[in-house]
C-alpha cells in the first residue's frame, strides 16, 4: 500500500525563527499580562517584577554593546524592559484585568513594536553603509594602485617610444594575478598601435619584467585605442597539464590549443583555415600535435586522418587503446579515423580525400542550396576531415620524386577542398624561407604556431608571423612554449599543455562515443581504400606495438628468449613442447607461408608441376615445405573444428579473432592466419569492422 502524504491547510510556523517587531511586541505584552495576573492572584510582591525588568534591561544593554549596535537600538531595548516591568508592577498592585490596565498595555505594545521596527530599519541601513564603506575603501586602494600603474606606464611609453603620450582609460588586473591590461587612447595625429608594439622588448626591459614576461601592444576597440598586455609572472617555464575536461567540442565553436600568459585559452577555428605548426627538435612539437589530436578527438563533427612517415609515431598512441581493447568486451574506437605511416598508404589516403571532396561538391548541391551557402554545412552527420601531416611542410619542399607526388596531392587538398570541409594541419622543423616559401601555405595556413624551445637557428619569426612586432625567440626559451597567431587572436606568447600517453589513452576511451562516422556519400566516394583501412594486412605493423615486454628463458635469467619464428623442423634438436596457450610454431609457420605466398606467389611444393607441365621453377621464393602439412586434406589444424563450432554457437554476432584464440588456446597471430584461410575456403564469413572485425558462421551470415 502506497504511503499517503499528509497535507497542511493552515499556516506553517517556524519555531526556530527569531522575533520581529510585531511578534516581539506581542510576546512582551502577553508575557507581562500573564505575570501580572499570576502575581495579583498569588499576592506576589510587586517589587519583584521591577527587579526582573531592571536585570533584563542591563543584560540586553551589555549584549547590544558587544554586538556594536546603535545607541538608538540599545536605548529602545532597555526602555522596553523597564516600561514592561513598570506596567507589571503597577498592574499587580491595582489589578491587571481593568480596562485601564488592558488599554495601557495595548498602547505599550504598539509603541514597542513601532520602536522596534524603526530601530531595525536603522540597523539595516547602518549595515549596508558599513559594507558600502568597505567597498569604497577597497575601491580607493585599488584605484590608487591602478592610478599608479597608469601614471608609471604613461611615463614609460613617453620615454621609450619616442614621445608618445597616452591617455589611460582603464587598467584591468588579470584574475590569475599574473599581469594586467592597459586600455589607452592614442594621441591625435595618426599614431597607431604598431608604433608602440615595435618597442615591446624595450618596454619590457625598462619595466624590469622577469624573463619570459613581456609588454605587448595590440589594437583596441577602435583604431584610436591600444591595449597593452603586461605579464608580471612567468607562467611559461613550468608544465601545464592537459585539462581533464573531455566534454564535446565542435569545429564551429573553436578548439583549445593552449593558454596565454594571462591564463586564457587560445581557441582555433579551422572550418575554413588550415594550420601550420613550426617547432625544432626538442621544442615540444610532438606533444603539441597530441594536444591538437586531443581537441579533434573531442569534436563531434571532425574525422582525423594522420600522415606520419616517421613510423606513424604521431598517430600510434591514438590507435593503440583500440587495438589493446580487442577482445576485452569494451568497444573502443581509435582516437583518429585513419593512420598512414608509409608513402603508399599516404597516397591512398590523399587520393581518397580528393575523391571525397570532389564528390561532395556534386552530391551536396541541394543541401547547400537549401542552407543558402556555398560552404558545406559541416555537422556530426557530414563531418569535416582534418588531415594532420607531420613534417608536411618538408614534404612540400622535398626534391625526391615520390615526395613531390605526395606534395602535389597535399596541395590539391589545400587548394580545392576548403568549401567541402577538408583542411590540413602541417608541421615543420624550422621557420625558414625554404619551408615557408610556398605561397599556398602562407595564404591558407592562417592559424600558425611556432614552438621555439629556445632555438635561434632557423627560427625566423617574421616569416611565420609577418607584420607582427616585438616577437623574439628568447622570450619563450622553454619546451612547449612559443607563439601562436590566428585570424581571431594576434600573434603572442602561449604555452601548450603537457599530455602523456596514459592521458591519451583516457581521452580515447572517454571520447570513443563522440566520434562521427563518414557520411554515406563520402564513404561511397572514398571506396574500398577507406572501408578496409583497418584490415589486418594494412594494420599488422600497428599490432607489433602491443608486444609484451621481453621475458627471460626458462632456467636462467642470463639467457633471454629470442622473438620470432621457431623453424624447428630444420633442427636436429627439438625443443620441449610448449605449455598450453603458448605460441604454436606450426601455426606461425603457416602464417609466414601465407605472407610469403601472398607477396611473391612463387612457393610450390616439391614435385608439383606447373600448369604447362614443365618442372617447377627453382629460382624464386622460399620453400618451407618441411613445415607444411597437407592443408587440402586436413582443412586446417586440428583445433579449427573447435573454433568453427564456437563461432557457430556465437550466432550472428560472430567472434573476434582474440576470442577464438582464447577458446582454442593459441596465439592471436596464428588464429588470424587460419581463420583467414578458412574464410577464403568459404567455411567462415569475415565481417570487416575495423578494430572490431569478427568471423561469422555461414549459417548466420
Amino acid at each position: 500500500m502506497a504511503p499517503t502524504t499528509a497535507t497542511s491547510t493552515g499556516p506553517v510556523w517556524d519555531w526556530a525563527a527569531g522575533h520581529g517587531p510585531v511578534t516581539g511586541a506581542l510576546s512582551a505584552t502577553t508575557g507581562a499580562l500573564a505575570l501580572a495576573t499570576t502575581g495579583a492572584a498569588t499576592g506576589m510582591p510587586a517589587g519583584w517584577a521591577l527587579a526582573a525588568g531592571a536585570a533584563g534591561a542591563i543584560g540586553h544593554t551589555v549584549t547590544s554593546l558587544r554586538e556594536r549596535l546603535a545607541a538608538r537600538t540599545i536605548a529602545m531595548r532597555a526602555a522596553s524592559w523597564l516600561l514592561g516591568a513598570g506596567w507589571t508592577t503597577w498592574a499587580i498592585t491595582s489589578g491587571p484585568l481593568t480596562w485601564t490596565a488592558l488599554g495601557s498595555l495595548a498602547t505599550l505594545g504598539v509603541g514597542i513594536g513601532a520602536a522596534a521596527r524603526s530601530t531595525l530599519l536603522h540597523e539595516e541601513a547602518r549595515e549596508l553603509e558599513a559594507l558600502a564603506a568597505a567597498e569604497r575603501q577597497v575601491s580607493r586602494e585599488l584605484s590608487a594602485e591602478r592610478r599608479a600603474i597608469a601614471a608609471e606606464w604613461v611615463d614609460r611609453i613617453q620615454r621609450v617610444c619616442g614621445g608618445i603620450t597616452l591617455r589611460v582609460l582603464a587598467v584591468e588586473m588579470w584574475p590569475t594575478g599574473t599581469g594586467f591590461t592597459i586600455d589607452a587612447e592614442l594621441p591625435p595625429g595618426g599614431t597607431t598601435y604598431e608604433r608602440i608594439a615595435q618597442y615591446a622588448p624595450q618596454l619590457s626591459a625598462d619595466a624590469r619584467l622577469p624573463h619570459g614576461c613581456t609588454a605587448t601592444a595590440s589594437q583596441g576597440i577602435d583604431q584610436g585605442r591600444v591595449l597593452i598586455d603586461v605579464t608580471t609572472v612567468n607562467v611559461l617555464a613550468g608544465e601545464i597539464e592537459y585539462p581533464t575536461d573531455y566534454s564535446p567540442l565542435s569545429i564551429h565553436t573553436g578548439l583549445p590549443w593552449g593558454v596565454r600568459p594571462d591564463g586564457r585559452e587560445v581557441r582555433v577555428y579551422l572550418r575554413e583555415q588550415c594550420a601550420l605548426v613550426v617547432g625544432p627538435t626538442g621544442s615540444g612539437k610532438t606533444n603539441f600535435v597530441h594536444d591538437v589530436l586531443a581537441g579533434f578527438a573531442r569534436a563531434t563533427d571532425i574525422l582525423t586522418w594522420v600522415i606520419d612517415l616517421n613510423a606513424g609515431s604521431a598517430g600510434l598512441p591514438w590507435v593503440r587503446p583500440a587495438l589493446a581493447a580487442d577482445g576485452g568486451g569494451e568497444a573502443v574506437r581509435p582516437g583518429i579515423d585513419w593512420l598512414a605511416a608509409s608513402y603508399e598508404e599516404a597516397m591512398v589516403m590523399l587520393d581518397a580525400a580528393v575523391r571525397v571532396g570532389k564528390h561532395r561538391k556534386v552530391a551536396y548541391q541541394d543541401l547547400m542550396a537549401r542552407a543558402n551557402t556555398d560552404l558545406l554545412p559541416v555537422s556530426a552527420q557530414i563531418p569535416q576531415i582534418m588531415l594532420v601531416i607531420d613534417e608536411g611542410a618538408e614534404i612540400l619542399t622535398s626534391s625526391d620524386p615520390k615526395m613531390r607526388k605526395l606534395a602535389a596531392k597535399i596541395l590539391e587538398v589545400i587548394r580545392l577542398l576548403r568549401a567541402m570541409g577538408l583542411r590540413t594541419v602541417l608541421t615543420a622543423l624550422g621557420a625558414t624561407g625554404s619551408v615557408l616559401g610556398n605561397l599556398m601555405i602562407r595564404r591558407e595556413a592562417k592559424a600558425r604556431v611556432c614552438l621555439t624551445g629556445g632555438e635561434v637557428e632557423g627560427m625566423d619569426l617574421s616569416k611565420v608571423f609577418p607584420g607582427a612586432r616585438g616577437l623574439k625567440v628568447t622570450q619563450a626559451p622553454y619546451k612547449g612554449a612559443g607563439f601562436m597567431g590566428t585570424p581571431e587572436s594576434p600573434a603572442g606568447l602561449f604555452k601548450s599543455w603537457r599530455i602523456k600517453p596514459n592521458q591519451i589513452a583516457d581521452i580515447v576511451r572517454a571520447t570513443s562515443a563522440l566520434h562521427p562516422r563518414l557520411d554515406a556519400e563520402s564513404a561511397k566516394a572514398a571506396g574500398p581504400d577507406y572501408a578496409r583501412r583497418w584490415d589486418a594486412a594494412r594494420t599488422a605493423w600497428m599490432h607489433g606495438t602491443l608486444t609484451a615486454a621481453p621475458e627471460t628463458a626458462t632456467g636462467t635469467e642470463e639467457t633471454p628468449k629470442r622473438p620470432g619464428l621457431n623453424l624447428s623442423a630444420h633442427r636436429d634438436q627439438q625443443p620441449p613442447t610448449a605449455p598450453t596457450g603458448a605460441v604454436d610454431a606450426d601455426a606461425l609457420a603457416a602464417e609466414f607461408m601465407a605472407q610469403i605466398d601472398a607477396q611473391f606467389g612463387t612457393t610450390t611444393e616439391p614435385g608439383a608441376g606447373t600448369d604447362d607441365g614443365q618442372p617447377p621453377s627453382t629460382g624464386g621464393g622460399l620453400n618451407l615445405s618441411a613445415l607444411r602439412k597437407d592443408r587440402e586434406e586436413l582443412g586446417g589444424p586440428d583445433w579449427l573444428p573447435t573454433a568453427i563450432a564456437a563461432i557457430q554457437a556465437a550466432g550472428p554476432d560472430g567472434m573476434k579473432p582474440s576470442a577464438v584464440a582464447d577458446t582454442v588456446g593459441r596465439s592471436r597471430h596464428a588464429v588470424r592466419a587460419v581463420l583467414k584461410a578458412a574464410a577464403e575456403r568459404g567455411e567462415l564469413v569475415y565481417r570487416d569492422r575495423g578494430p572490431h572485425s569478427v568471423y561469422v558462421h555461414p549459417d548466420h551470415a
